[in-house]
């Protein structure tokens, strides 16, 4: 058996590889390692300050001062108190009696309008819930609270119930230290007389 010899000059020349320069493949390795070195701890960081500065504090807070026109001091609330003293209203389960009339100042001077719909204030605000239905069934809503004391918790520490509908963080935290709490009491007395 005769095997044909084939000659080596007869094959195809088979290309050299083409040799890239060196410099362009270490300056693309060194372009990628910055990238990673710069670029994990930047995200890093930038999670760790967005996540733990807002640790204890609500994720929106909407803080609204409102004036009423013609109210600038307390003097309101003590003109108010004098001209109607027939609505007194005492409150059981913590809401400690106050004077409805005063809470219509209270109401006025700490901006309570521009947020809460409440009839008997003249108050159609729309942020928070409907003070002239709301805090009944959502008394009810809160194991069967009772409604004066229902309020109260709602004025002193509003983000012990949230109503439905609405996002913690909406209502100030700061009236049960910056309102007395006669000024409360007040206050819950007036939205209890008016709320159905």
């Amino acid at each position: 058996m005769l095997r044909s010899a084939t000659r080596v000059d007869s094959l195809l020349p088979v290309p050299r590889p083409r040799r890239q320069n060196p410099w362009s493949s270490t300056g693309e390795v060194l372009v990628w390692i910055l990238f990673a070195v710069l670029l994990f701890p930047a995200g890093f960081a930038g999670y760790a300050v967005g996540h733990y500065t807002s640790l204890g504090k609500p994720s929106a807070t909407v803080v609204h001062t409102v004036t009423a026109a013609g109210s600038t001091s307390a003097g309101t609330t003590t003109s108010a108190a004098t001209t109607t003293s027939s609505a007194t209203t005492t409150s059981s389960g913590g809401g400690g009696g106050g004077n409805a009339a005063a809470g219509k100042a209270v109401f006025a001077a700490n901006g309570c309008a521009s947020c809460h719909t409440f009839k008997p204030a003249g108050a159609n605000g729309t942020i928070g819930p409907d003070l002239d239905k709301a805090p009944a069934a959502d008394a009810k809503a809160n194991n069967n609270m009772a409604l004066a004391a229902f309020v109260k918790e709602s004025i002193v520490n509003p983000d012990a119930y949230i109503a439905k509908g609405f996002s913690k963080g909406l209502m100030p935290t700061d009236f049960g230290s910056k309102l007395s709490s006669s000024q409360v009491n007040d206050l819950v007395a007036f939205i209890v007389s008016g709320s159905s």
